[in-house]
C-alpha cells in the first residue's frame, strides 16, 4: 500500500520527505525542472515500498498510506497517481 501525500502539502513543498525517501518516489525534487510550479510534492504509488520514512518528517502532516487517507482527501491518491501519469 503505497502512502499518499495530501492537501496540507500545497503551497508548502517541504522537502525533508524528498530527503528521507529510500527509493527517490517522491517529486519533484528542489532542484527539477518544475519545481517552482508545482502546487505540492506527489508520491509515486508504484514506486513506494511502503517504509513511512517520509511521515515523520513531514511538518504539516500531510502524508498517509492508502487506509488512512481522510475521506475529505480522497482525491489526493489519484492526484497522485496522476502526477506519474499511472
Amino acid at each position: 500500500m503505497a502512502y499518499v501525500i495530501a492537501e496540507p502539502c500545497i503551497g508548502t513543498k517541504d522537502t525533508a520527505c524528498v530527503d528521507a525517501c529510500p527509493v527517490d518516489c517522491i517529486h519533484p525534487r528542489k532542484d527539477e525542472t518544475g519545481f517552482a510550479e508545482a502546487e505540492m510534492l506527489y508520491i509515486d504509488p508504484q514506486e513506494c515500498i511502503d517504509c513511512g520514512a517520509c511521515v515523520p518528517v513531514c511538518p504539516v502532516s500531510a502524508i498517509f498510506t492508502l487506509d488512512d487517507l481522510p475521506e475529505k482527501w480522497a482525491q489526493f491518491a489519484q492526484k497522485n497517481a496522476d502526477h506519474y501519469g499511472r
